[in-house]
């Protein structure tokens, strides 16, 4: 008997063992089986050309009072007195995970949660500005990012065509004397890319951008920013350029990520490939590269995801621009983070809540910068 349980118990090991190695041998393949939709992509007829003139079509709008989470705070939190006068236009990441459809239909409750608590812990750090807007779009899966398949191309230039006539209306409703910041993560970063590529590269809109936050997706220095006609924001009080960090912890499992990115052009067109030079600007000094102790970190966000809400913890977490382009946020911070740190020590979900308080920070310095031009 007791010979018998320990060949059980060396059989299970081997499994696991066995497992283990599938996993790091073919963790792309058995992450694209995991989340790449199985459905045929079915075109849908554009939106309604008013829709985005009804608030509720937003996540953040000036008129939709308590149902706007870009209003939300973390507890605790004394919002600070001064407003900061400008307009955000900020997208949304990707809160679609179903691998039945490629894009999220606007009645989909799951995915419109989520996109929710996506805007409440990443859109909140703009709003001193009582003029945020984030609108509810027909995002692409999360699968879509995974595989070379056209449909794949096809749900996101869907998404992006929502988020274009959202972008549309908010232009228009906006004061034309105020700045604007451009923001989005992840999903939204993608296509806020493509939107300063179409409508605010070389026309009187680019003037008015105090800076574009493209966060969590690179921004190629060769094939995107020549065609955003930015450049990164050098110093921290840089405006009308662009500001992009990546987050891992060390020691950083890099590949999967990078294969993803690289599946989708650059602005140009041209494939960005696998080494190319990103954008990465240090989200604790404001600066292009360098590094800053976690004593600096001005507080990250500590997300209590049952409750739907969460905490400032300030001084632990630092930032280093590596030669890989990556944020480097050393060992991974011993911190109540969530559940949601992906493979190779990514952590790419909490891009913007790592950072939170200094992000706030930087958006009030930069619309100040661009006041105090001649």
């Amino acid at each position: 008997m007791a010979r018998k349980f320990l060949y059980i118990v060396a059989g299970l090991i081997v499994l696991v063992f066995a497992t283990f190695v599938a996993l790091r041998l073919f963790a792309q393949d058995l992450t694209e089986v995991a989340f790449v939709p199985s459905a045929k992509f079915t075109d849908q007829p554009p939106l309604e050309p008013s829709v985005y003139g009804d608030p509720k079509m937003w996540l953040a709008h000036p008129e939709l009072g308590e149902e706007n989470a870009a209003r939300w705070l973390p507890q605790g939190f004394a919002a600070e007195g001064e407003t900061v006068n400008a307009a955000v236009f900020f997208v949304h990441p990707t809160g679609l995970v179903s691998r039945d459809r490629w894009n999220a239909s606007l009645n989909d409750a799951d995915s419109r949660e989520r996109s929710r608590l996506f805007v409440q812990g990443m859109a909140s750090p703009f709003n001193r500005s009582a003029d945020v807007w984030a609108p509810r779009y027909r995002q692409a899966a999360v699968g879509a990012f995974l595989t070379d398949a056209p449909e794949a191309t096809q749900a996101l230039d869907l998404a992006y065509e929502d988020v274009e006539q959202a972008f549309e209306t908010f232009v228009a409703s906006v004061d034309g004397s105020q700045p604007i910041v451009l923001a989005g993560h992840s999903q939204g970063a993608f296509h806020l890319l493509r939107l300063i590529r179409d409508h605010v590269a070389d026309t009187p809109l680019a003037k008015r951008i105090a800076a574009a936050y493209v966060i969590g997706w690179p921004v190629s220095k060769e094939r995107d920013l020549p065609k955003m006609g930015m450049s990164a924001c050098a110093e921290p009080t840089s405006t009308g350029c662009v500001v992009s960090w990546i987050s891992f912890a060390d020691p950083p499992e890099t590949q999967m990520l990078m294969k993803a990115y690289s599946r989708r052009p650059g602005l140009d067109g041209q494939p960005v490939g696998e080494a190319a030079s990103f954008v990465c600007v240090n989200p604790i000094t404001g600066n292009e590269g360098g590094s800053a102790e976690g004593r600096a970190n001005l507080g990250t966000l500590l997300p209590d995801i049952s409750k739907g809400t969460g905490t400032l913890v300030a001084g632990i977490v630092p930032a280093r621009c590596g030669e890989d382009n990556l944020l480097h946020i050393g060992p991974a911070p011993d911190l109540e983070m969530g559940p949601y740190v992906l493979p190779g020590n990514n952590y790419h979900l909490y891009d913007v809540t790592l950072f939170w308080a200094n992000l706030r920070a930087d958006f009030a310095r930069r619309v100040e910068a661009w006041k105090q031009q001649p």
